[in-house]
């Protein structure tokens, strides 16, 4: 039988942590990148959903990891995630100790606290000043040779990269929700992004287990140019009345073999961040056919965002916030 979104999103990771434990530690790319010894020294900037999932993938992989956000209440939230997946994850005999593990994670509420890291990066809201602004700063602060990672859905690396004054050192790195669980990262190169932090780049994600796919800097990237306007003609058609949720999610499924229908999916990434996405694709490009469904965004204007608020297309029994 299919898996609903909520047995889909709550699934036990049934490898390591890190995913497929035959996968190579490190790739051949190791070897010329020095920024990927062990243990790392990490950087992330932002303690959202995001944020707190990409921490537990570095705390698993045996890496000390500073976590920055200027909300306190947010940083205490993220730290109830990160426990929890850790939690998990030893019960599975994941990892030896979640309590080791968290011994290597400590909060800050300024990005003074990652100056000497040498991997950085930012998972702060989908908005393209706020990102830029997060930039510069780590531009100003950052050791010199830093690579500054960005784990945008969307938006212009290469603009985030000239905001930092650190075009050549920055680059995308989106990470898939739920991050413990999703083996695949973009990796994003900006205009100006040197090829041998691409390099180190992949090294990095091959370590962690996780499958990099390179892509180039535009709107979207490859995962959301195409899966966006999946999303938005769901919604479309929802509006129309053609079908209920269940049944259009029931097509792609049980017809298409996907293991999540598209609206069962957007509520999995949040109705917002799908909004934010839409917004940019239909800004960059131009073209009506992203425009965002009016039906998606009176969802987000009644704070309907999906998994995380407990109510979106679907209503979802209240649990914790990450699967790990």
């Amino acid at each position: 039988m299919p898996m609903t979104c909520t047995e889909l999103a709550w699934t036990d990771c049934r490898t390591t942590p890190n995913a497929d434990p035959t996968m190579p530690l490190y790739s051949e790319a190791h070897d010329r990148n020095p920024q990927i010894s062990v243990p790392l020294q990490v950087g992330v900037v932002g303690a959202g959903t995001m944020g707190a999932g990409i921490v537990q993938v570095f705390l698993g992989a045996g890496d000390q990891v500073v976590l920055v956000d200027v909300s306190a209440e947010q940083l205490t939230r993220a730290r109830t995630r990160i426990v929890d997946g850790l939690r998990r994850w030893e019960a599975k005999g994941q990892i030896a100790s979640a309590e080791a593990a968290l011994a290597r994670l400590s909060f800050a509420g300024d990005v003074h606290a990652v100056a000497a890291c040498p991997w950085v990066i930012e998972a702060v809201a989908e908005e393209s000043g706020v990102k830029r602004a997060v930039f510069g700063d780590l531009g100003a602060v950052c050791r010199p040779d830093a690579i500054l990672g960005s784990n945008t859905s969307s938006l212009s690396i290469t603009a985030m990269g000239a905001a930092s004054g650190r075009p050549e050192r920055t680059l995308g790195l989106h990470f898939f929700n739920p991050p413990p669980l999703m083996r695949l990262i973009e990796i994003v190169a900006g205009l100006r992004t040197a090829p041998e932090v691409v390099e180190a780049a992949t090294a990095l994600c091959v370590r962690l287990g996780k499958t990099p796919v390179r892509c180039k800097d535009r709107p979207g990237f490859l995962s959301n140019r195409i899966l966006m306007p999946m999303v938005n003609e769901a919604f479309r058609v929802l509006e129309e009345g053609v079908g209920e949720p269940e049944a259009l999610d029931h097509v792609f499924r049980l017809g298409m073999n996907h293991p999540m229908g598209p609206l069962e999916l957007a509520d999995l990434i949040g109705l917002d961040v799908c909004l934010a996405i839409l917004e940019v694709l239909h800004t960059e490009l131009g073209d009506p056919r992203f425009r965002p469904a009016p039906l998606l965004r009176k969802h987000v204007e009644a704070g309907w965002l999906g998994r995380k608020t407990g109510r979106g297309v679907y209503t979802y029994p209240a649990r914790p916030d990450d699967p790990g």
